[in-house]
């Protein structure tokens, strides 16, 4: 098993855009360890979405290497895709995006009833996590009956019901006022490292960044070290 979650090699993407090219990635190349969260920063239009729907298989770039737990994703068709992004990745994004008609508990149910997973286990592991978030006394409450912060912290929850190896995050924060956003990626932080996947956060909060393990920025298209 290798001790790389996700390795990004030589990533390029350009898009074109009235008549002309817009070079987002040029060469892009990033490591993430297994246990490890990183913070991908930049300005708006940088490039960080775009590097997170390749890295999620969400995207194919025009060249480059995408390896998940050490097998190389680049050539797979997409059923295999899929496949891959059920069993191995773990996506949240800036609105929690909840089923408003299902409870906490149902929502973080779903995504492994889906996967196959029995519903007697499923609901173990999705109370579970629920506690870890510190939400186990909301779980027969449906989305509409919570704050902005519980709802993003049951996406969280969700994100990591199939146990992936990487966790994709992208403005987890970013709808929630600083007091909040501090707790709910506080409550993230430990639950990634309570399960031991890799993360990789893409914010624009500088110092929610400096609590995680490294800083990346995408500058030009290429990610630096901060």
């Amino acid at each position: 098993m290798s001790d790389l979650a996700l390795e990004m090699k030589g990533i390029t993407r350009t898009f074109h855009q009235g008549g002309r090219e817009l070079s987002v990635l040029r060469e892009a190349n990033m490591a993430l360890g297994r246990g490890e969260i990183i913070a991908l920063v930049g300005p708006s239009g940088a490039g960080k979405s775009t590097l997170l729907h390749i890295a999620g298989l969400l995207e194919r770039p025009d060249s480059g290497e995408v390896v998940i737990a050490g097998e190389n994703c680049s050539g797979l068709p997409d059923a295999e895709r899929t496949r891959l992004r059920r069993e191995t990745l773990g996506f949240v994004y800036q609105f929690h995006h909840l089923l408003p008609e299902f409870s906490a508990l149902e929502n973080v149910m779903l995504p492994q009833m889906i996967a196959g997973v029995a519903k007697p286990t499923a609901r173990e592991r999705a109370g579970e996590l629920l506690d870890m978030v510190g939400l186990r006394d909301r779980a027969t409450h449906r989305p509409g009956q919570l704050s902005g912060g519980e709802q993003q912290r049951i996406a969280i929850a969700r994100s990591v019901a199939n146990a992936p190896t990487v966790l994709l995050a992208d403005e987890p924060t970013g709808n929630l006022d600083p007091e909040t956003a501090g707790a709910v990626f506080g409550q993230m932080l430990k639950l990634v490292r309570g399960v031991g996947l890799g993360a990789l956060v893409a914010t624009h909060n500088l110092e929610l960044a400096g609590k995680m393990d490294r800083i990346l920025q995408l500058r030009d298209g290429h990610i630096e070290a901060v």
